[in-house]
């Protein structure tokens, strides 16, 4: 495997954590943050710049 696959896999799985934290802070849903969870930094971005600073 290489290296450049081993960090996509990590950030990856680091958007997550956010993504899930965020989601359950701003609606309360489990099914939102299934959702949220699996667009990872998609929903983390989105969530930025329509939610927190908008």
């Amino acid at each position: 495997m290489s290296t450049g696959s081993n960090v996509v896999k990590a950030g990856v799985g680091f958007g997550t954590a956010p993504a899930i934290t965020l989601s359950w802070t701003a609606n309360k849903s489990l099914f939102w943050v299934i959702v949220h969870g699996i667009l990872g930094w998609i929903y983390v971005v989105y969530y930025a710049l329509f939610k927190h600073f908008g």
